[in-house]
């Protein structure tokens, strides 16, 4: 299932952006800020009104897909971490499940698993710290079953060790042949879990590619005006002052 970007223009935030992305990888959005990188995202999840271009979901228009057809294949994560209801962490976990209709436990435990918060399955939401919110929220996406993850910035609030936690599972999610697209800041992640990197700069792409390729010093130094090297072993490195 394709999902594709061709000729997105967004006035002021996106200029003429044409993609196609594969299931069953890790895509790394980077990029300075301002680039357009969260408007990209929005657009893929069909949730921008856009001045000229179109996004594919298998070859059809998103925009033509009933709402509720389109949020069982794509689950977003908006960037913003607010929960606006006082409910319980199971029954904000189990509204992921709202486009299919139903309630169905299996789906929820193995997302409150997964997010290491089953613990957290009575308490209620607006009592959770940064961090707990952020895992919650994404456990409600991974609840809906979609076939593409679109996450804008999703280890910002989480510490290393969950970082690491979630990076595994989306990895484990993508061996299943779901699609993950992650906006993030952090560039030794991209470098070191995606797949693909797509390097965002004044609402056009900059680079598209392999980590090593998109991210390279010399890209870094056009698109964030900083001299760096990558040092480590593939895998784990990391982006140090050159």
């Amino acid at each position: 299932m394709k999902l594709e970007a061709k000729g997105l223009v967004l006035e002021g935030r996106l200029a003429g952006i044409d993609c196609s992305l594969e299931p069953g990888a890790v895509t790394a959005i980077c990029g300075p800020n301002g680039a357009g990188k969260s408007s990209l995202l929005e657009a893929l999840a069909g949730l921008l009104s856009l001045d000229g271009g179109t996004v594919e979901l298998d070859g059809q228009n998103l925009a033509t897909l009933p709402p509720r057809e389109r949020a069982k294949r794509l689950g977003y994560l908006p960037q913003e971490h607010e929960i606006a209801w006082d409910v319980s962490v199971r029954r904000l976990v189990e509204l992921g499940r709202m486009p299919h209709g139903d309630r169905l436990a299996g789906p929820v435990d193995a997302a409150l698993d997964a997010l290491d918060i089953t613990a957290l399955a009575d308490r209620r939401a607006q009592s959770l710290s940064g961090g707990e919110t952020a895992r919650v929220l994404l456990a409600r996406v991974l609840a809906g079953e979609p076939r593409w993850i679109l996450a804008d910035e999703p280890l910002a609030a989480l510490d290393i060790a969950h970082q690491l936690e979630l990076l595994r599972h989306l990895r484990a999610e993508v061996d299943r042949g779901t699609g993950v697209v992650l906006v993030l800041h952090d560039l030794a992640h991209a470098m070191n879990h995606a797949d693909r990197v797509i390097v965002l700069h004044e609402g056009r792409i900059a680079a598209d590619g392999p980590p090593q390729q998109a991210l390279s010093p010399e890209r870094i130094a056009q698109c964030w005006r900083v001299a760096v090297k990558w040092i480590g072993e593939d895998g784990a490195r990391a982006l140090v002052a050159a």
